[in-house]
């Protein structure tokens, strides 16, 4: 408990959880390479009644975190416009928004060079490109940008207030900030201050939590395999964890309410 309780310390010291969360995501950039696994977010499953979102067959082993992806980002038109993506991952939704919703200019950005070597080698779609970067201090001009994209990723910066900062002066005026996450209830009313502090407008928010345990239920036996046959059994508990799956924690405090998932659309002017 001593140990638990000194690492909960750690962890809320903005420098150690950012080297914590690029480390992991380093690690898993060395170890995992299977290109099929290029989405790393929990996904979203629309209620029952929603028609299905159109899929390519290659793509409908993705259909939830796609379906996510395309929530988020389908929240105004980006067709023509220039897209960043901070916290693009192993690339997947970076992708599937360039080709579905054919921004001119897609670009993802992530703290691990490894994952963004992946992405280089595994995404080839016309206008995308990856680059390694801090969300915290995006190396971007000012006003360089009709649209931000952050999809379940904020949760890991140190400072949610510097990214929303650089987030706001890389927007042009009156571009969109299209952002999804989860944070535990108890923290919602100081999340969505700290995501206006910064001076954008809040037009749309939903909990789409329902949603996102939906999909956890609905792709559970998947992960099971994937993670039984590509992980070695002493990591298993912790990929488990880490994706999801029924019986851990974070699987429960969906189903409680205790953790919250949020989809915003926040506009800069």
């Amino acid at each position: 408990m001593r140990v638990a309780r000194l690492f909960d310390i750690a962890y809320r010291r903005a420098p150690v959880k950012r080297w914590l969360w690029r480390y992991w995501y380093e690690f898993l950039a060395s170890w995992f390479r299977d290109r099929r696994w290029t989405f790393m977010n929990y996904g979203y499953r629309p209620p029952l009644a929603t028609p299905p979102l159109a899929l390519a067959p290659e793509d409908e082993p993705d259909r939830s975190c796609i379906q996510l992806y395309h929530l988020v980002a389908s929240a105004v038109d980006l067709s023509a416009r220039e897209v960043l993506e901070v916290g693009s991952g192993r690339g997947g939704g970076a992708a599937f928004v360039a080709r579905r919703l054919r921004p001119r200019r897609m670009v993802g950005v992530d703290i691990s060079p490894r994952t963004v070597a992946l992405c280089r080698a595994w995404h080839a779609v016309p206008g995308l490109s990856f680059e390694v970067g801090n969300a915290e201090q995006l190396g971007f001009a000012d006003a360089s940008f009709d649209a931000v994209l952050n999809v379940e990723s904020s949760h890991c910066y140190g400072d949610l207030g510097a990214f929303v900062r650089e987030v706001r002066r890389v927007l042009r005026p009156g571009g969109h900030f299209l952002y999804a996450d989860f944070r535990p209830r108890e923290d919602l009313d100081a999340w969505r201050a700290g995501l206006l502090a910064a001076g954008l407008r809040l037009l749309v928010e939903r909990d789409i939590t329902p949603g996102v345990v939906a999909a956890l239920e609905a792709d559970d036996e998947r992960k099971r395999g994937q993670i039984e046959a590509q992980v070695a059994r002493p990591l298993r508990r912790a990929f488990g964890r880490f994706a999801g799956l029924r019986g851990t924690a974070l699987y429960d405090e969906f189903r409680s309410g205790a953790l919250v998932y949020r989809a915003f659309v926040l506009q800069n002017g």
